[in-house]
């Protein structure tokens, strides 16, 4: 979670622009960010895979009327609704958008193109059929915020206990350099979204990366097999409550305009 899942970009901006937010153009140049080119595969009613511009405005055509993201891990669909091959392809890929007022879902392929010196990513996002039905487990953001302050504040005190990297001030030091390049020259949400889920979502980020330092930085103090146990079973709860917070900031675009209905 060290970085901004390309599904989170996609819904945020695709979202600002179904809403008329954004233009085209800076819809389009957000979500792709520093991959070469993205292209949609199996879009209805196109025999070959089209650009972004085209790919939003025929799902718009199609009646979507917003995108929410999906985040699932083994074990864990959160954000998915079915059916169990669009579920294995989002697995898979660890993320994906649904589509909400059409039941199509689109997720990304990665791949690295061109000559060695030169090489660059491109995107495919595969659309798929979706289950209409309310995605898994899915917080409120008012429940997210609540479940990350404690699982932040729980996970702190375990990995400061067992001395394991990632939990003191050049962890700190770390995180607020990852913020800095992060948001320069980006927002943390498109424009549309609530206030509540720019903090929510800056905030399972942070918590994200700090599962993400433990992690990479070995056992640190973590010397016998029960230590070392209770160190895995103090990052699973909180990486699994930063993704489904992350979900629920993303998503709140259309939970709040279906509110308005």
């Amino acid at each position: 979670m060290l970085s901004e899942p390309r599904s989170g970009r996609l819904a945020a901006w695709g979202n600002a622009l179904l809403a008329g937010l954004v233009s085209p153009d800076d819809a389009v140049l957000a979500v792709v960010g520093e991959d070469a080119v993205h292209r949609v595969e199996g879009l209805p009613g196109e025999s070959a895979p089209v650009g972004l511009t085209l790919a939003l405005g025929r799902l718009r055509a199609l009646g979507v009327r917003g995108l929410r993201v999906a985040l699932p891990a083994p074990g864990h669909p959160l954000g998915l609704s079915g059916p169990p091959e669009f579920n294995a392809r989002a697995l898979e890929a660890e993320e994906a958008v649904v589509c909400h007022g059409a039941a199509l879902g689109l997720v990304p392929e990665v791949y690295e193109a061109g000559p060695a010196g030169d090489v660059h990513v491109e995107v495919t996002w595969h659309c798929l059929p979706v289950r209409e039905a309310p995605p898994a487990d899915v917080p409120s953001l008012g429940e997210a915020e609540r479940e990350l302050a404690e699982a932040l504040r729980d996970a702190t005190a375990v990995l400061a206990r067992l001395d394991v990297a990632g939990s003191g001030p050049v962890a700190e030091a770390a995180i607020d350099a990852y913020r800095a390049r992060a948001e320069r020259g980006r927002e943390v949400l498109a424009p549309g979204y609530p206030p509540r889920a720019v903090r929510v979502l800056e905030l399972a980020q942070r918590v994200g990366l700090l599962v993400s330092l433990a992690r990479e930085n070995g056992h640190g103090g973590a010397v016998s097999a029960s230590e070392m146990g209770a160190r895995v079973a103090a990052l699973q709860p909180v990486e699994r409550t930063a993704r489904r917070a992350q979900v629920a900031a993303y998503n709140a675009y259309v939970e709040e305009r279906e509110r308005e209905r």
